[in-house]
């Protein structure tokens, strides 16, 4: 099995504070390759009003609370902050944890957190032309601040729409992050391939990530066949770090 990374995503639904903080703790000490959370407001599945954690608040905790693994949002919603703010927020971030941040970001899709929050949802062509503007606005503000991000604070994109996220990925993002099964992911990696030599940029800058879960164990060879290079387990509490160990003892051979 070729080499690969490996992240953890710790989904802040039907939890407490201290399972999530100890959470993180443990997967630095287990020197995972990243930790991620979501942008939601509410549970994607089990009870619907069920416990919740906002996204931005949980990685400035992460930020101060591990000393290697990178971190990120997976994605943030580009619908729920003004473009500039977010832009201050990450590089904050960024400095509390000493650059480690990754600023992942997507158009967005769940509507009872824009109905319930009061943003507007539109068309989902709609909200990709507003990420495409966000994704320029977030650069000229990080050009601005004073100080700047600690480290590189590398851009990731998540979503799979090949005709215009694709595209964005190739033009603007250092990651991208898709979804299975193996098939649909090496058809998507093909396309983003196909987008970079469009945009003059070499396909193996942009690295290749998946979101897996339990379903997904026995399939992380066929998705590393695919393109992958970075398998991100996704899980809630109770947060059982054992298939994550897996995955990094698989990873370093």
């Amino acid at each position: 099995m070729a080499r690969f990374k490996v992240g953890w995503q710790l989904q802040p639904q039907h939890c407490t504070i201290e399972q999530l903080r100890t959470a993180w703790k443990t997967a630095d000490e287990m020197s995972v390759d990243t930790i991620w959370t979501w942008d939601h407001f509410y549970p994607l599945y089990g009870e619907v009003d069920g416990a919740h954690f906002e996204g931005w608040s949980l990685l400035a905790a992460m930020a101060c609370e591990t000393r290697r693994a990178q971190f990120g949002m997976l994605v943030t919603c580009n619908s729920y902050r003004n473009p500039e703010l977010l832009a201050d927020m990450a590089r904050t971030v960024d400095q509390l944890s000493g650059g480690r941040l990754i600023l992942g970001i997507g158009s967005g899709w769940f509507e009872k957190d824009y109905d319930e929050y009061g943003y507007r949802f539109g068309t989902p062509l709609w909200r990709l032309e507003q990420l495409e503007a966000a994704l320029q606005r977030i650069k000229s503000r990080i050009d601005k601040l004073n100080p700047g991000p600690s480290g590189k604070m590398p851009v990731m994109i998540g979503g799979g729409g090949e005709k215009v996220t694709l595209r964005l990925v190739a033009e603007h993002a250092d990651m991208w992050n898709g979804f299975g099964p193996p098939r649909s992911f090496a058809r998507k990696n093909r396309i983003l391939d196909e987008w970079c030599e469009k945009a003059g940029r070499n396909p193996e800058e942009v690295e290749r990530t998946v979101l897996v879960g339990s379903e997904d164990d026995h399939q992380v060879e066929e998705f590393l066949k695919a393109g992958a290079t970075h398998i991100i387990y996704g899980s809630d509490a109770p947060f059982d770090p054992a298939p994550v160990e897996r995955l990094v003892e698989a990873a370093r051979g």
